[in-house]
């Protein structure tokens, strides 16, 4: 290999070379196909030095040539190029307050096989048990050269799993146990692959922009309604994180207290956005007593059937949920909204009616509202973006790889890039790989 120069314009190169990788890949990604000529154009490039960064991803396994293009014009028809499934593999886990579930995902976005549990969030070591089982028996799926194509977990969780009992209604069961406990670290121990940890609103969040609507819009607030609400912020094609990480967490948004007679008393003269916009809340309200015991076909079941109780819980969710709106377009002036969640299509057609009548309805004068559009992947959009965080963090071309390995996109803003934690099959996959984030 040719050393750098001593003026760093030899590292420069190679940066750049990486940098223009993963431009090609991103693109391939967003338009689904694209030929030689389409790329050498969208990444400014000529022909001879598309067609190299081409073969080195074709002879790297990570894209392939899908057919041929006949448009009827003169010459030879193009060969259009996608990326290829079995490149890169990961897996996902999404763990919340109310369920566990882990995937299995290849490089074009296709989830080959998940577990599911459906269960208050048990203490660590036995959540530790559940998960490790769950990627042994996903792993099993893949042949032995499949799998020195695992790029490493994701995990999606909320942080401060032990706060907001009181506003959510949960008991206190294992959650204080979590607050002191690095699952990140601990997965990583365990499995020996490297761990990518992330809030799991910003990580379905990641899932749209990389496989949903972000294909065709660079700037867009994210919502996900499930256990409790959350969310994250695409500005520019790239995922905010925030100094904490928790940029776009709208769950914490003070809004007025609900008028459901299940809700809990809030504790000052307003309440937090999650109270009323959760999946818990709205189980509270349709069981009481016993509201724990519900599952999510439980409260799908409520939806089908139109019950009353369902329907008063949607009209206070989406009420409160519409007043967090104005305020975040206030600020951010974003010209979309995606919300999804966990109940379905169905739900989510009927919430966004009912939410865009009122963040319309509520608009200032002289104030426009955003475009609020439905998600793409409902219940599977957390266990998607998650999966999405090891291949985001390989395969992205963030702004590190051409400012030294200063990064300062998401997960690892401020940290330096390093391979030392990584497996050496990450640099036979041709990556410049970031140090995986580890977020309290």
């Amino acid at each position: 290999m040719e050393e750098p120069r001593k003026n760093g314009r030899g590292s420069n190169s190679a940066q750049l070379r990486r940098y223009n990788e993963r431009i090609v890949l991103q693109i391939l990604r967003r338009a689904g196909e694209a030929s030689k000529a389409e790329l050498a154009r969208a990444v400014q490039l000529t022909n001879a030095a598309i067609g190299a960064i081409i073969q080195n991803l074709i002879e790297e396994g990570l894209i392939v040539a899908a057919g041929k293009r006949h448009d009827g014009s003169r010459g030879q028809p193009a060969t259009i190029l996608r990326l290829a499934p079995g490149g890169a593999y990961s897996f996902g886990v999404r763990l919340d307050r109310t369920n566990l579930e882990t995937v299995l995902m290849d490089f074009s976005g296709h989830i080959i096989d998940r577990c599911l549990h459906d269960m208050i969030l048990p203490a660590p070591a036995r959540a530790l048990e559940i998960l490790l089982q769950d990627v042994a028996h996903l792993r099993g799926q893949l042949s032995q050269k499949e799998q020195a194509r695992i790029t490493g977990i994701g995990l999606a969780q909320p942080f401060n799993l032990g706060a907001w009992l009181h506003e959510l209604g949960l008991p206190e069961a294992d959650f204080g146990k979590w607050e002191d406990y690095d699952l990140a670290r601990a997965l990583e121990e365990a499995t020996g692959l490297p761990v990518f940890s992330e809030n799991d609103g910003t990580a379905a969040a990641v899932a749209e922009l990389f496989y949903g609507l972000g294909r065709q819009n660079d700037n867009f607030l994210y919502l996900f309604l499930g256990p409790a609400i959350g969310g994250g912020l695409i500005l520019k094609g790239d995922v905010v994180r925030g100094v904490s990480g928790n940029a776009g967490d709208v769950a914490m948004i003070p809004v007025p207290p609900s008028s459901l007679s299940t809700a809990p008393p809030a504790r000052h003269a307003w309440d937090l956005l999650l109270t009323r916009a959760s999946l818990v809340s709205l189980a509270r309200h349709m069981a009481p007593d016993d509201f724990a015991s519900l599952h999510r076909k439980d409260l799908q079941d409520a939806l089908e059937r139109d019950d009353a109780r369902f329907l008063e819980w949607m009209e206070d969710c989406a009420a409160a949920v519409g007043l967090a709106l104005r305020s975040a377009y206030a600020l951010l002036d974003m010209p979309l909204v995606v919300i999804d969640g966990d109940l379905g299509r169905r739900f989510g057609d009927r919430f966004r009616k009912v939410l865009k009548t009122i963040v319309d309805e509520a608009a200032p004068e002289k104030r426009l509202s955003p475009e609020i559009e439905l998600g793409s992947f409902g219940h599977d959009a957390g266990a998607i973006g998650a999966a999405s965080l090891p291949q985001f963090f390989n395969f992205s071309p963030r702004a590190a790889i051409l400012t030294g390995g200063k990064d300062t996109g998401p997960a690892g803003a401020g940290r330096t890039e390093d391979r030392r934690s990584f497996p050496a099959r990450a640099a036979r996959l041709g990556s410049h790989l970031a140090e995986p984030s580890r977020t309290d």
